[in-house]
């Protein structure tokens, strides 16, 4: 697994640690790269002032896909892109404004958070140039101390891959990023990294998927990984996705780089599963004169089955409209059989979009048939 590089190559971590920060003002420092942040969110209300809204939630925004929810207790006037110390236990952190105004409530109810229980810790300051060199400071720390938590956790030979550490800005605390597939008692490692970089230590055990999308890579399909771009809450795949939509189950295809199964397999999961609503059941074989003929395959938006009399091979499969299907099987149900396949009518598809490839208009045929 790589780490991706696209679009933030003027930034470390995504948005921590920007080498591309403006000094507007004495107090007002600002990440003005719009490529540094990971599970960024579009603020379609910018151009309808927040005044009359009176909210005091700002979402702030830290390493990777880790946020939170912030009380403006002292009125700043922040803004998208604003860089800003925020109560953390112990000290203080810093992180950078992602969401402000009404977006905010919108985003909590649509999380199913009860916004009458919330206790936000409160916004201190926007950063100051020695907040910045402060937390730039821990930021460089982190790889180093990643690889030797690394050692020490092996010495211990404790079951565990410690996959991201991420400082508090202050330097004063650090959370350690770790995967283990069974319990893992770190107590003795809590004490041993604590002595070792003197800071207060905070385990947290994250799954395959979270840890690709805190990396994150490239994807089989040649853009970033969805789980380092947008997705904040994952849900769970089975290979009943790929089966629904005639996938064929091989599983360097179906897995992702987490090494579990990819979550586009659930983007047009829906889709499938609405229009398949009224085809029939595929383990039903189909009684014709010349014997059972099986399901092989199916074209599900063409609505067109396929069928052979061998059911371990396609070979010779007939191609049925799914209306016919169920007619037939219908009349197998009054005990009547068909004649054989082959006398029903193919159905022709046509193709949807017709169009020419460059690759048809700069044949090197064309060359050749060229007089000397």
């Amino acid at each position: 697994m790589t780490e991706n590089k696209s679009n933030t190559d003027n930034c470390n971590f995504y948005g921590r640690g920007c080498k591309n920060l403006s000094l507007e003002s004495e107090n007002n420092i600002v990440c003005e790269n719009p490529g540094c942040s990971k599970l960024d969110s579009f603020n379609w209300l910018r151009d309808i002032p927040d005044s009359y809204h009176n909210i005091d939630l700002v979402e702030v925004r830290f390493k990777n896909t880790r946020k939170g929810i912030y009380k403006n207790v002292n009125n700043l006037k922040l803004r998208k892109g604003d860089i800003v110390a925020v109560e953390a236990s112990p000290g203080h952190d810093i992180g950078v404004v992602s969401l402000t105004g009404v977006l905010v409530m919108m985003h909590l109810k649509a999380n199913k958070v009860d916004i009458e229980n919330l206790e936000p810790k409160k916004i201190y300051r926007k950063v100051k140039q020695a907040d910045i060199d402060k937390w730039k400071k821990a930021i460089s720390l982190e790889h180093s101390t990643m690889l030797r938590a690394r050692k020490i956790a092996e010495d211990l030979k404790l079951e565990m891959k410690i996959g991201d550490v991420e400082y508090q800005g202050d330097q004063t605390k650090a959370i350690f990023y770790y995967i283990a597939d069974d319990r893992v008692d770190f107590r003795e490692l809590i004490k041993v990294l604590a002595n070792e970089f003197k800071i207060r230590v905070e385990m947290r055990q994250i799954g395959a998927r979270q840890e690709a999308g805190r990396i994150g890579g490239i994807g089989t399909c040649g853009r970033e990984l969805c789980c380092s771009v947008y997705i904040s809450n994952f849900v769970s795949v089975t290979t009943n996705a790929a089966r629904y939509q005639g996938m064929s189950l091989n599983p360097q295809k179906l897995a992702g780089q987490c090494s579990k199964l990819k979550c586009c397999l659930n983007y047009e999961l829906d889709a499938y599963l609405d229009a398949q609503e009224d085809f029939p059941d595929i383990s039903i074989a189909l009684e014709t004169e010349n014997g059972k003929a099986y399901h092989q395959k199916t074209d599900v938006f063409n609505r067109l089955m396929w069928y052979s009399y061998d059911k371990e091979s396609a070979s010779e499969a007939a191609c049925l409209a799914v209306d016919t299907v169920k007619e037939i099987i219908e009349l197998n149900k009054k005990g009547e059989k068909v004649k054989k396949l082959e006398s029903f009518e193919y159905v022709k598809i046509s193709p949807i979009i017709d169009y020419d490839t460059i690759a048809d208009e700069e044949s090197l045929k064309r060359i050749e048939d060229q007089p000397e």
